[in-house]
């Protein structure tokens, strides 16, 4: 049975359609006035706040806390600066992904963990023999996403503080509405963003203080379908989309590397040993993974030429269509297609694709399966660089 968030009694009261979707147990908004489009245009526009509260959070302390971390991180934990975040995956001995998150140095011995899914035990098994606290403080912390073009200037009237000298994947603690927060210069939309971390006794506080100061910015709540849709403009990855984690993975093909997901540089395999570093070099010897993640462009002549041979006008989906489905080249099927959506900012059908090798580079023409009125068809698609959408401001 799913339960509130910390912000609930504020989201509740905004959600006018009552359009709940379920994350890891909580109530999340999946949109909250008629359509997610505005929502959309305040990430891109203006400024929007996105509970993420349900992410599985840690705190890693004790002597031993960069030894731990460096244990089960392809990343180096020990030389990342405190006040910094990593983006990272965690894999298994395999060298297979189970998850992948954001992780904040906040002392010499301490780290604070995001994840998608529940990873506690993973870590605890990997502290075996090492002085070190793992804590769960997922049910006590909530964090709000505090993400676009005027998010600084939001962050900036409820804090009273400079926010411009904190860099991205920074961090700093402040105050908001008299109460803690540690707020990190990280998001998932690819636009300018913070993601806000507070105690769950003192989250409406925060709220209320943003959305004191938020009217003059456009400030507004956006549920997760229009953080869907930024995330893949931004090119950012979806566990169990584009790919499944270890520990769901049913068959062979559920199983990926970082590799195959565009991650291989955040692996440091100078840094030492770590979970997975064995099975890792072994598949970079053997040249990689059979698999590599692309961006791909879809032809909308191809998708209209389709309705129109039904006698309708193009008619898709504002919302991502996350199920995956073939791609094609020369009749033969070469791969899948994820999360294929509708960029309102770059204005084109986008999507993953994850495909040969030798089909990887940009230029490459290839096809995707598309229905319309149960008709399958292809429309063809091109590889191209991602992110679809690089905003400046993201770094700035």
């Amino acid at each position: 049975m799913s339960v509130g968030t910390a912000f609930h009694p504020r989201t509740s009261e905004l959600n006018q359609k009552l359009a709940w979707g379920e994350w890891s147990g909580y109530h999340a908004a999946a949109v909250y006035a008629d359509f997610h489009d505005i929502e959309y245009n305040a990430i891109r526009e203006a400024a929007a706040v996105i509970d993420v509260s349900p992410l599985y959070k840690y705190i890693v302390s004790g002597p031993d806390a960069p030894r731990l971390m460096n244990r089960v991180l392809p990343r180096d934990a020990v030389r990342q600066r405190v006040n910094q975040v990593y983006y990272t995956p965690w894999v298994d001995e395999d060298g297979k992904m189970i998850d992948d998150g954001t992780v904040t140095r906040l002392s010499e011995t301490s780290y604070r963990i995001t994840a998608a899914l529940p990873c506690y035990r993973w870590f605890m098994l990997n502290a075996t023999g090492l002085d070190v606290r793992v804590e769960d403080i997922t049910e006590t912390t909530a964090a709000l996403a505090l993400q676009g073009q005027k998010s600084r200037a939001v962050l900036e009237a409820a804090t009273v503080q400079d926010w411009s000298d904190v860099p991205y994947f920074g961090r700093r603690a402040t105050q908001i509405g008299g109460v803690p927060v540690d707020v990190t210069r990280t998001g998932y939309t690819g636009d300018l963003g913070y993601e806000l971390f507070v105690s769950t006794d003192d989250a409406l506080a925060m709220w209320d203080r943003l959305f004191e100061v938020g009217p003059d910015y456009g400030l507004r709540p956006a549920g997760i379908n229009a953080l869907d849709v930024s995330r893949v403009e931004a090119g950012l990855i979806l566990i169990e989309a584009e790919y499944t984690s270890a520990l769901h993975a049913r068959t062979a093909d559920h199983y990926y590397s970082p590799f195959e997901l565009g991650l291989g540089r955040l692996i440091d395999f100078d840094k030492g040993d770590f979970v997975g570093r064995r099975a890792l070099l072994a598949e970079r010897a053997a040249g990689g993974p059979a698999r590599r993640l692309v961006g791909l462009e879809l032809d909308w002549a191809g998708i209209e030429g389709m309705f129109g041979r039904h006698g309708l006008a193009p008619e898709v989906s504002a919302m991502v269509h996350r199920s995956a489905v073939p791609i094609y080249r020369e009749g033969r099927q070469v791969g899948r297609a994820t999360s294929i959506c509708w960029g309102p900012t770059i204005k084109k059908m986008v999507g993953f694709g994850s495909v040969e090798p030798n089909l990887q580079e940009p230029g490459t023409m290839v096809s995707v399966e598309w229905s319309v009125e149960g008709e399958r068809g292809k429309v063809a698609a091109t590889v191209v660089p991602m992110p679809f959408l690089n905003l400046p401001r993201r770094r700035a």
